[in-house]
C-alpha cells in the first residue's frame, strides 16, 4: 500500500524532495543531486510521486514508474497557489504535495517517448514555418523599399 506521497521539484542539478504521509504529516525533506535522487528513489518503497509537469517530468515519470512508484504530474499553475512562503525549490516541493492531496486536483497524463518525439517534430516544424514567414515578410519589405514590387 502506498502510504507516502513524495513531491519532487526538478531542477538542472539539485532536486528538492518533500515526503509526507497521506494525511499530510511530514516524513522528510531532502536536497539531492541527480545521482543521489536515482539511488534514493530506487531504495524507497512504492509511493505516490508527484512532479510539476515539464519536459523532463515525463522522462522521470517513466523512470520512476519502472521502479514501482505511482507517478502523477501536476500543471505548475495548480501548484502556485499552495506555495506558503517565498518561492524556492523546497517550498515548491512542499506545495506540490499539498496541491496533489486535494481531492479535486486534476493531473497531467505522462507522455510516452513516442509522444514526446512527435511533439518535438511538431514544434520544430512550427518554428521552421514561422521563420520562413518572417524571412518572406522581410524580403517583401526590402523589395517594397526598392520599389521593385507593386503593392
Amino acid at each position: 500500500m502506498k502510504d507516502t506521497m513524495i513531491g519532487v521539484d526538478l531542477a538542472k542539478s539539485v532536486y528538492q524532495l518533500h515526503g509526507a504521509t497521506m494525511t499530510g504529516e511530514i516524513k522528510f525533506r531532502k536536497k539531492l543531486s541527480r545521482l543521489q535522487f536515482c539511488r534514493f528513489m530506487a531504495d524507497q518503497s512504492p509511493a505516490i510521486v508527484v512532479l510539476e509537469a515539464s519536459g523532463s517530468a515525463h522522462y522521470w515519470a517513466r523512470e520512476l514508474g519502472k521502479l514501482g512508484h505511482e507517478v502523477k504530474l501536476i500543471a505548475p499553475q495548480y501548484v502556485r497557489p499552495f506555495v506558503k512562503r517565498q518561492k524556492n525549490d523546497a517550498a515548491d516541493a512542499e506545495a506540490i504535495v499539498i496541491a496533489a492531496q486535494r481531492p479535486e486536483m486534476r493531473f497531467v497524463v505522462p507522455k510516452t517517448e513516442d509522444q514526446q518525439a512527435r511533439a518535438v517534430l511538431f514544434r520544430f516544424r512550427e518554428r521552421l514555418v514561422h521563420q520562413r514567414t518572417e524571412q518572406m515578410n522581410a524580403l517583401r519589405a526590402i523589395l517594397y523599399e526598392q520599389a521593385t514590387v507593386s503593392r
